[in-house]
């Protein structure tokens, strides 16, 4: 068996097990609240509240790729009118606004929560 086997199977096992882990985890979880009386209803709590999943997701996807392309709005910027280098002058203003526009994201999916 030669390595680009190994790799495909490594990974498939790797992701299995993380699944077993996850349902298994939480299968004896639910028995446990149910061998000490809890109601089942607290299993779809947390379903029910809040704003729903695919808001956020866009939301934050939205605000990352704004941040994104502001990035390389300020590297283009930057790289034309100074002597920076634009090996080093993209990459890093793209990773800050990136994460400025994730933090906005954050904050701004905070506040649909809120309402």
């Amino acid at each position: 068996m030669g390595p680009e086997l190994l790799i495909p199977i490594s990974l498939f096992l790797m992701i299995f097990g993380i699944v077993y882990l996850i349902f298994s985890t939480r299968n004896r979880e639910r028995l446990a609240l149910i061998e000490k009386g809890a109601d089942a209803s607290i299993f779809a709590q947390g379903r029910q509240s809040g704003v729903a999943m695919w808001k956020i997701f866009i939301l934050n996807t939205a605000f990352l790729l704004i941040g994104i392309g502001i990035g390389l709005f300020i590297a283009l910027i930057l790289t034309t009118y100074t002597a920076l280098k634009s090996d080093v002058v993209y990459p890093a203003t793209i990773i800050i606004m990136s994460g400025v526009g994730l933090l906005v994201g954050f904050n701004k999916a905070k506040d649909l929560d809120k309402e």
